[in-house]
């Protein structure tokens, strides 16, 4: 074996990476290209929206309600220890709607939409029936993933909303219940503390999380393998891009929100 062969690999390693960054890069282009170009196709943006949105709506609740009770838990047991325990409704809040919304939020909607996604997507090309789209000239990107990342973008932020309502009503609900809180002094303190410049973080950072999950979920579906096996592929692709992305534009997003 030659002594290069490893930095050969890592080489080719390096080069595949960068040559896929690049074909999301320029697929998320076209995309954008086509949500301010007509025609639009309104029906599929509204189906996407409800698929997406309403019927994530469960899911994201569920999380945020038993992470915000557990969020309280933590924080009491830690504050204990230095005599901070009435920090608890002002932490949650604000760890709610900065951090743990956004973020579980889009985890969840990447496990559910994304998946959905590419499957949807990945069946459609396996089944042809994107090349039947061409065939009666209609630009798929159009007609498929300018509607489905356009409704990621608008309905995950108001998931997040909704998470982080429902997030510090968990917390709120294990105050009162279980740490003996005065329920009207805690909710005083969890809007005192609580700014606008931390919702609306949250909400920014809900935006560009559902770009990213329906992207994920487009770019893998519409690239999808042939067969049953490339579907599958394309789905776990698509889960994993888009959870790995979502990780990554919170600290960067994060960073630009802290120096801002």
């Amino acid at each position: 074996m030659s002594p290069l062969a490893p930095v050969a690999r890592l080489g080719r390693s390096v080069l595949a990476a960068l040559a896929a960054t690049g074909r999301v890069a320029l697929f998320a282009a076209e995309s954008l290209s086509h949500l301010v170009r007509p025609p639009f196709y309104g029906r599929e943006f509204l189906a996407a929206a409800l698929q997406i949105g309403w019927m994530s709506l469960p899911v994201v609740g569920l999380t945020a309600l038993f992470t915000g009770a557990a969020l309280a838990l933590q924080i009491y047991a830690g504050g204990a220890r230095f005599n901070a325990e009435s920090v608890v409704p002002s932490i949650v809040a604000i760890g709610m709607t900065r951090e743990l919304g956004p973020v579980l939020g889009g985890l969840m909607v990447a496990a559910r939409v994304a998946s959905s996604i590419a499957a949807e997507l990945g069946t459609m090309k396996v089944t042809e029936q994107i090349d039947a789209l061409v065939t009666l000239s209609t630009n798929p990107m159009k007609y498929l993933a300018a509607p489905r990342i356009l409704a990621a973008t608008v309905t995950v932020p108001v998931l997040v909303a909704v998470g982080d309502s429902i997030g510090i009503m968990g917390g709120w609900l294990v105050g009162v219940n279980r740490l003996d809180f005065n329920s009207a002094t805690y909710l005083h303190n969890t809007i005192q503390f609580l700014e606008a410049w931390d919702i609306g973080s949250g909400l920014a950072k809900g935006a560009v999380f559902g770009f990213i999950v329906a992207l994920m979920g487009c770019y893998h579906g519409m690239n999808s393998g042939r067969g049953a096996m490339g579907v599958g592929a394309a789905t776990k692709a698509a889960v994993v891009g888009a959870s790995v992305l979502i990780l990554a534009s919170n600290y960067l997003l994060t960073e630009v929100f802290f120096s801002a």
